[in-house]
């Protein structure tokens, strides 16, 4: 998982802590005793504990002391609310932690700005790595330091961290403010086999071995497989069939384009140290021009430059789609949805578009930043629990719990815990009702750890089974590339949204352009345009950034 809008999107949510008798957020009142420097129980008298009940592990030493926390989740398309599932209800027994979730009703900036500016922020802050909010809150000193709480209140927190996530994260005064979820540190991709990459060029099995199986790594063979599914199924359920789908455009270009692609056609992001602009790459621009050839045939569908993620789904579930670059992970629920109605519609992943060579795909898994940052707000007035429930969560008994949820949800066999066999159907076959009922599998992801994880995945299954394993000897770490551009709202973060804008404008007019004069022009001006706005300024300070980030990962 990854910066969303330009690498994976990878989309998620918000965790607001519910307790029964105490209350974090500051627009509640505390009924508890606790404080930060107070350990009394919160109700049925005096039960302060003795030295010798001490475990020195915070979250088990204040289990019984009742808190609640607000958690916003910056993500407006998270479905759960926190003890309607087993798990989380587990979770706050085992703990004394009960969440509420905060999760914004339409525009995620907007709703973060918002608090931001009428400092409102609730206890615990889930949001994108890559978000300016992110600086915005520390800059401002709106967040805690998690070291310096964690040495105050928690010293377990050192022993369940990552160092190298830490330091990844650790700012120039040397303190860290946000941990990382689906966060993969190098040694991880030594030390496990089953990384997989989200990136995967799909096709419909069905469809795709009755025009023949044909090789689509090449601009001819790739159009003609078009060609030929489109003659040979002109509609899929009485509907229109599309051809070739992608993620979906957004206001800075599309995933599948920018960055799915030029890994597929194994152009380097640095060469020699030094970063290599894979727009300019001819390669690139053959398959670009590739894509225009496909529109001008109607082999891409005007639905796929305007359909969002919903609609998308909804056409993989019905199998419209012959094949697609797309993320995998995304497609998960709509491609076991059709699978489940008819096996013989598997979507399967085959060898995508190659550079002229033929080299072998060199495809982008989660690197070091990982997906979301948790941070806790200065607003928060229990930021003692919040730090031991932040090392519950990261340590692996706490991985555990929110991986298998509570005890009623698995078994073990063979000395292995697994899912029990009712679980494991109804997660893979609806897993919003599987979410409800159990919550586990990370149904509340802001601490997943999937190395960690991987232990206990159970065995993969049809229809995921195929296209997960494909992705594996492709696989490359590229974390060092993570977290480069320019801050947002500097000079140069302003400079770099504007030529992101541009670029996502001007994509589908690419795709759309009725020669490939016409496409060339728009490239160059594109070109103009990115100088204009000090593209060569913004560049240095990747190349410093990237720099900075091998310095950090020891590859330098």
């Amino acid at each position: 998982m990854f910066k969303l809008s330009k690498m994976v999107s990878l989309t998620m949510a918000i965790i607001l802590v519910l307790p029964l008798l105490g209350a974090c957020s500051s627009n509640e009142t505390s009924q508890t005793s606790s404080t930060p420097n107070n350990t009394q129980a919160s109700a049925g008298g005096d039960t302060t504990e003795s030295s010798e009940d001490k475990t020195g592990i915070g979250w088990k030493d204040h289990a019984h002391e009742k808190v609640k926390f607000s958690w916003y989740l910056n993500f407006s398309w998270f479905p759960n609310q926190w003890g309607v599932d087993a798990t989380s209800q587990y979770i706050t027994e085992k703990t004394g932690v009960d969440i509420e979730f905060i999760v914004p009703a339409g525009n995620e900036a907007e709703k973060m700005n918002s608090m931001l500016a009428s400092d409102t922020l609730p206890d615990i802050i889930t949001l994108g790595w890559w978000e300016n909010q992110v600086n915005t809150m520390i800059e401002g000193d709106l967040v805690y330091a998690l070291d310096e709480l964690a040495e105050q209140y928690d010293a377990y927190f050192f022993e369940v961290a990552d160092s190298a996530k830490l330091g990844w994260y650790a700012k120039e005064d040397g303190h860290t403010y946000g941990y990382p979820n689906a966060s993969f540190t190098p040694s991880d991709y030594e030390k496990y086999d089953t990384i997989f990459s989200n990136e995967t060029f799909l096709v419909r099995k069905d469809m795709y071995e009755a025009i023949g199986s044909p090789d689509m790594s090449t601009p001819d063979g790739f159009l003609q497989a078009l060609r030929d599914a489109k003659d040979m199924y002109p509609t899929i359920n009485s509907q229109p069939i599309i051809p070739f789908g992608l993620q979906e455009f957004t206001e800075i270009g599309n995933s599948s384009i920018d960055n799915m692609l030029p890994n597929f056609l194994a152009i380097p992001k640095a060469k020699e140290g030094q970063l290599y602009d894979r727009l300019s790459d001819p390669e690139m621009m053959q398959w670009l021009k590739t894509l225009r050839q496909a529109y001008s045939e109607g082999l891409i569908a005007d639905d796929v430059l305007i359909d969002k993620r919903v609609q998308m789904e909804e056409k993989i579930a019905q199998g419209r789609y012959f094949c697609m670059l797309y993320q995998g992970q995304d497609a998960l629920a709509p491609i076991k949805s059709l699978y489940a109605e008819d096996p013989n519609k598997q979507y399967i992943a085959i060898d995508g578009p190659k550079n002229m060579k033929g080299d072998d795909h060199t495809l982008g898994a989660t690197g070091i930043a990982g997906w979301t940052l948790t941070l806790i707000s200065k607003n928060c007035k229990h930021p003692d629990r919040a730090i031991q429930f932040f090392s519950y969560m990261m340590s692996e008994e706490g991985q555990h719990d929110i991986y298998f949820g509570s005890p009623e949800s698995y078994e073990t066999v063979d000395g292995k815990d697994v899912f029990k066999p009712e679980v494991l159907e109804l997660m893979n076959t609806e897993r919003a009702a599987f979410d409800q009922q159990y919550g586990a599998e990370n149904t509340f992801w802001m601490f997943m750890d999937l190395a960690m994880q991987s232990q206990w995945n159970p065995d993969l299954t049809e229809p995921v089974k195929q296209f997960k394993e494909w992705t594996l000897p492709y696989v490359q770490w590229m974390g060092e590339f993570d977290d480069i551009d320019p801050l947002g709202g500097s000079d140069l973060g302003t400079e770099n949204l504007k030529i992101d804008n541009k670029w996502g404008q001007i994509l589908p007019q690419l795709i759309m352009a009725e020669s490939e004069e016409a496409f060339d022009a728009l490239m160059n001006d594109f070109y103009s345009y990115r100088k204009k706005h000090r593209y060569d300024e913004i560049i240095a300070l990747q190349q410093e950034k990237l720099n900075k980030n091998k310095d950090k990962l020891g590859l330098n």
